[in-house]
């Protein structure tokens, strides 16, 4: 299994964006693209979250 890195998740997000706002697409791929895009952020939220936990924890550590 390959794994995302934050900075392609970001990059994947910016893609999705430009197409939205695209004003040839239609309807359900509007809909498609804005789902696919909450998925990333999401997922690129939870990886900052994890990363803040690691910090902490490191922090502490010293």
């Amino acid at each position: 299994m390959r794994t995302v890195t934050f900075e392609q998740k970001l990059e994947e997000s910016k893609k999705i964006l430009n197409r939205l706002l695209d004003p040839d697409i239609t309807l359900e791929e509007s809909l498609e693209l804005y789902e696919n895009g909450i998925k990333e952020i999401k997922s690129a939220q939870r990886m900052i979250e994890e990363a803040k936990v690691k910090i902490e924890l490191i922090k502490d550590k010293n």
